[in-house]
C-alpha cells in the first residue's frame, strides 16, 4: 500500500531531527580542525591524525540525511531510481562511517572520560553496523528485499546511536548530575539498544502486516 505524500514526510522529518545534534557535533569538530584549535588533552589525538575525523563525519552526514529518506516508503515508490542510487551511497557512506570509527576505537588514544566498556561497546556496534551494511548490500543482490530491508534498519539504527545518545543523555545530567566513566557507558551502550529495539519491532510489525496481506 503506498501512504499519501502527507504521511510520509514525518519519518524522513523525524529521523533527520534526531540526526541534527551528532551532525552539528561533527561540523564544529571538522570547522575546529581547519582553524587549529583549541586544543585540549582530550582532542590532541585528532589534530595529530585528522583525516579518520574528517571521513567519518562527512560520511555521517551523508549517511543520517539520505538514509532519513530510504524509509520514506511513497517516496521510495515515486522515485524508485533515486532509491537505487543514494542506497548506493548510503551503503558505502555506513561502511566509511563504521570503518573510520572503528579505526579511532582502535588506534587513537583513549581519553579518561572514555572507559573500557565504552570502548568495547564502541568495537562491538561498529562491527555490527558493519556486518549489517554487507548483509544489506548481499540481500539486495539476491532480489531478497525483505532481508534487505530489515538489515538496512538495523544499520541505520545503530549509525543514528549518536542522536539517540545526545537525547537520553540531557535528562540524565540535569536530574542526576555529570557521567562516570560506568554511567556514561551504560547510557551511551543503552542508546544503541533502544534503537535495535525498535528497529527490530519495525522489522517484526512489517512482516505481520505482510503475511496478513497475504492471507
Amino acid at each position: 500500500m503506498i501512504l499519501s505524500k502527507k504521511a510520509d514526510w514525518p519519518i524522513p522529518a523525524a529521523l533527520i531531527t534526531l540526526a541534527v545534534i551528532p551532525i552539528v557535533a561533527g561540523v564544529a569538530r571538522l570547522v575546529m580542525l581547519i582553524t587549529g584549535g583549541p586544543i585540549s588533552a582530550d582532542n590532541i589525538r585528532f589534530f595529530a591524525a585528522p583525516v579518520p575525523v574528517v571521513i567519518h563525519v562527512v560520511s555521517v552526514i551523508l549517511f543520517s540525511l539520505l538514509g532519513a529518506f530510504q524509509f520514506a516508503p511513497a517516496f521510495r515508490g515515486r522515485r524508485p531510481d533515486w532509491h537505487r542510487a543514494a542506497g548506493r551511497v548510503v551503503v558505502v557512506a555506513g561502511l566509511a562511517a563504521a570503518l573510520s570509527g572503528l579505526w579511532m576505537a582502535l588506534f587513537y588514544t583513549i581519553v579518561p572520560a572514555d572507559s573500557a566498556l565504552l570502548h568495547g561497546f564502541r568495537l562491538f556496534f561498529g562491527t555490527a553496523m558493519v556486518a549489517s551494511l554487507l548483509m544489506g548490500y548481499l540481500a539486495i543482490r539476491r532480489r531478497d528485499i525483505v532481508h534487505h530491508r530489515a538489515w538496512m534498519r538495523r544499520s541505520y539504527a545503530i549509525g543514528l546511536g549518536a542522536g539517540t545518545q545526545a537525547v537520553t543523555q540531557l535528562p540524565f545530567i540535569l536530574i542526576i548530575g555529570p557521567f562516570t566513566g560506568l554511567s556514561l557507558a551504560l547510557m551511551m551502550g543503552g542508546a544503541w539498544v533502544l534503537n535495535l529495539i525498535v528497529a527490530e519491532w519495525l522489522i517484526r510489525r512489517h512482516a505481520s502486516q505482510a503475511l496478513l496481506a497475504a492471507a
